[in-house]
């Protein structure tokens, strides 16, 4: 073997390399690329329909909105400010509804469009009854098909009929379109939650059909078993991005409501 061919052929095994590794570094940043746009996404999504749901709710709540329990309400103020004083009767009532009913109704009604908008970032839209979204998993590299739910508790068991009659009316559509499609590749995505958290009505899904829920199904979506929480994280920092003050409205919706109590003379 001459010198030149040596030569060449040393060009050529270092050249190979170098553009694969270029192709691969090319995939993971078009990846990180499409996991950031689904955070900006998710930010969005609270930017513009979360928080000002959630503000208006809490700007229009009034005493007369509260199913107030009597032989609760005096124990819980108590217990939380050590007295039962109109503010601590307001706050008993205010805090559990703005920081948790509110927000959850909320999020849950309104969560089509973030996963609309999620199917918009990692393919084209899904036209199919029954799918919300239609990805490539990050595992097997297999195109899954998915409808999502919000958490591990929000089916009941005539949800669980409605999945499985989409899931088996689509095998059926692929089988006349000769598209192979396996049971692993129908799969329930919860956005949020653990699987120990996974309801009966889930488990009976599992039983024929993948239930990814929280870090799982992001992993799956996303390829990042970080993403998760880099979600969720992002969703906070909407707050501190736009300095909204939420004790400063919280403590104002107090004082309305114990002056509300005051004026009734109590509850």
């Amino acid at each position: 073997m001459t010198t030149a061919s040596l030569s060449l052929n040393s060009t050529r095994f270092r050249r190979l390399p170098t553009v694969g590794y270029l192709w691969f570094e090319l995939k993971i940043h078009m990846k990180e690329k499409q996991r950031q746009m689904i955070i900006d996404s998710g930010k969005d999504f609270f930017r513009k329909i979360i928080i000002p749901a959630h503000l208006k709710n809490l700007n229009e709540l009034q005493l007369k909105d509260f199913n107030v329990n009597p032989f609760l309400i005096s124990y819980l103020a108590a217990f939380l400010c050590g007295n039962t004083e109109p503010e601590s009767l307001a706050k008993a009532l205010v805090y559990p509804r703005v920081l948790g009913t509110s927000i959850n109704t909320t999020f849950g009604t309104s969560l089509q469009s973030f996963i609309t908008e999620i199917q918009s970032i990692v393919s084209s839209g899904s036209a199919i009854p029954g799918i919300d979204i239609e990805f490539e998993d990050a595992f097997d590299g297999r195109k899954k098909y998915c409808q999502c739910k919000a958490g591990p508790q929000t089916i009941n068991h005539d949800d669980v009929d409605t999945i499985l009659a989409h899931f088996k009316q689509f095998k059926g559509i692929a089988r006349t379109n000769k598209l192979h499609i396996s049971d692993d590749d129908l799969i329930v995505g919860v956005l949020y939650g653990s699987p120990m958290k996974l309801s009966a009505n889930y488990k009976t899904i599992a039983t024929t059909y993948p239930v990814y829920c929280g870090t799982e199904f992001w992993e799956h979506l996303t390829g990042d078993k970080m993403f998760y929480h880099r979600l969720a994280k992002a969703f906070g920092e909407v707050v501190e991005e736009d300095n909204i003050d939420g004790s400063q409205l919280i403590t104002k919706k107090v004082k309305e409501i114990a002056k509300e109590i005051r004026d009734k003379g109590g509850l």
